[in-house]
């Protein structure tokens, strides 16, 4: 990544570590894939394992959120708000929070996942996932846009990005349609608990991909600035 010569005279940068907060709630969010394909096994030892991994990220997370915010500036030498950068934070930390609610949900309650939706839940959470590392991508490149005061062609890149987030944010929504529209069709077959607790779950998933288009679309409004 390029280094912002400016941001050394006036103390730490703040952008580094934002990219490493979203580093680290990337890393929690994708643990819900193999957590989930532990529950279609019923590897319920995995599972709480997972849990647990997912737990200590979203720890972490809030860690990196904290410390942010303690050395972030009242004044930001920077061409952006010190409240947007802050506003991204949240978002983001939002996601591991939210990674950490479906995971105690489906360890607490031994969840399983109807055999019948399982490809395809297996893909929602994948994309869902994809639209997290996506926005990663995007946040990536403040560094560079801080360089060149948001303009040139690293303004392009970045929106390109942003544009591609959308996408599969859009393709998770019609997942998370399709999942809801199956599980409605076998719905009479399951413990009317378990069906509520399963589309709290579906729910909880597409939440994740919504949550990283707003994280796009922050930057986006920084690109508009």
């Amino acid at each position: 990544m390029a280094k912002i010569p400016i941001l050394n005279m006036f103390g730490r940068s703040p952008i580094r570590p934002l990219q490493q907060h979203m580093a680290t709630v990337n890393e929690c969010v994708s643990l819900l894939i193999p957590l989930f394909e532990a529950v279609l096994e019923a590897d319920y030892d995995r599972v709480n394992a997972l849990q647990e991994q997912i737990g200590v990220l979203e720890d972490q997370a809030d860690d990196q959120k904290h410390e942010l915010r303690l050395h972030l500036p009242r004044t930001l030498f920077l061409p952006m708000e010190r409240r947007d950068l802050l506003d991204v934070l949240r978002t983001q930390d939002s996601i591991a929070n939210g990674a950490k609610d479906i995971a105690g949900i489906i360890r607490g309650r031994q969840m399983e996942i109807p055999e019948e939706v399982g490809d395809e839940f297996i893909e929602f959470v994948r994309r869902s996932v994809e639209a997290c590392l996506q926005a990663g991508r995007a946040i990536d490149e403040l560094d560079e846009l801080l360089e060149t005061g948001f303009r040139g062609p690293e303004v392009g890149r970045a929106q390109a990005l942003i544009d591609e987030l959308d996408r599969i944010e859009k393709e998770t929504d019609e997942q998370q349609i399709e999942v809801r529209a199956h599980l409605l069709k076998i719905e009479k077959s399951l413990h009317p608990l378990d069906a509520m607790f399963i589309y709290r779950v579906v729910d909880g998933v597409g939440e994740i991909g919504d949550r990283a288009q707003r994280v796009g679309s922050r930057l986006q409004l920084m690109l508009a600035q």
